[in-house]
This record gives structure tokens, C-alpha cells and sequence, in this order.
């Protein structure tokens, strides 16, 4: 029986939230971790594609800029709610979401270039089309951000999945328990 979903460090806000790198298992892992918590999973960019079409299609039509402010306000109205919350790789680079991002329990996904070359869709990501050096030079820019937002940092590279979240819902339950939560 899942222990009640209430394992953040406060009783309004994200359970958990997780960054990282494109193709790092951002979502795998949170949808993982929510079953586990009994909690709802949001997904940053799967909102924004709800709400308005195709990440690739939004880059194409509006530019970078006006999908970085739709980002941002799935951000803001996701770390709102109770849940475990997979953000897209790009969105700590937008000052607001860092910000808001400050309090809360936020999990580094990491992966090495091999493992993300295995997985990475250059088709469904438009700033990594130009293969796996896009996205090696893009991680090299983003990773001091990530780094100086993440409470915690697991690698994804070769891991199972399923352990990785095992791992996440134990440190998610500590530190609510740390913070008297549970």
C-alpha cells in the first residue's frame, strides 16, 4: 500500500520535481515515481502540447521565445499542485522558472552521451537536430543551472528505471519525514 502522497516539505507545492537533460528519463522516471506515491504526474511539455500543438511546430511557427513563455507558465501552474512534476530540459534556463524552482525538492536526472545518443529524436527536439553534439554542447550550457538547483542527482545512463525511482520515492518520503510531513 502506497504511504500517503504527502511527501514533500510543505502541504501545498510539488512533491517532487524533476530536470535534467533531454533524454535523460525525465518523464519514465516521474511517471514511475508518481505510481509509486499515489500521486498525480505532470508533464511540462505534454501540457504545453495539450494547450497548444507540437513542441517542434511552436519552435517553427512562434520561435524559441514564445514557447519558452508558454513553458514558463506550465511551470508556474504545475509547481502549484501536488504532484510529481517533470519539467523539459530547457525550462531552468528561463530566470522565473529557476526562481521558483529555489524551495522546492528538485531531483537531477543526469545521462552520460552514449546512453542519451540511444535515445535521443532529433525530430521531436528541435534544439538537438543537429545529432548529439547539439546536445553535448547544450548540456555543457545548462548543466550549471541544473546543478545549482538539484537537491539530489541520479544518473539515468544504465541504471533500471524502475530502482532509479524506488530510490527517488525513498529520499522524497525522507525528506518529508526530515520536515515532518509524514
Amino acid at each position: 500500500m502506497a504511504e500517503p502522497a504527502a511527501a514533500g516539505d510543505s502541504p501545498t507545492g510539488p512533491l517532487v520535481v524533476l530536470i535534467g537533460p533531454p533524454a535523460a528519463g525525465k518523464t519514465r522516471v516521474g511517471k514511475r515515481v508518481a505510481r509509486i506515491l499515489d500521486a498525480p504526474f505532470i508533464d511540462t511539455d505534454r501540457v504545453i502540447v495539450a494547450q497548444h500543438g507540437p513542441i517542434p511546430a511552436i519552435f517553427a511557427e512562434h520561435g524559441e521565445a514564445v514557447f519558452r513563455q508558454f513553458e514558463a507558465d506550465a511551470v508556474a501552474e504545475a509547481l502549484q499542485q501536488r504532484a510529481v512534476v517533470s519539467l523539459g530540459g530547457g525550462a531552468v534556463m528561463t530566470p522565473s522558472v529557476a526562481a521558483a524552482l529555489a524551495s522546492a525538492p528538485v531531483v537531477l536526472l543526469t545521462i552520460n552521451a552514449e546512453a542519451a545518443a540511444e535515445r535521443l529524436d532529433p525530430e521531436t527536439r528541435p534544439l538537438v537536430r543537429e545529432g548529439i553534439g547539439a546536445w553535448v554542447d547544450l548540456v555543457a550550457t545548462r548543466m550549471p543551472t541544473y546543478a545549482a538547483l538539484a537537491v539530489a542527482t541520479w544518473d539515468t545512463s544504465s541504471r533500471p528505471i524502475d530502482r532509479i525511482a524506488e530510490e527517488i520515492v525513498e529520499w522524497t518520503r525522507e525528506r518529508a519525514r526530515s520536515a515532518g510531513g509524514l
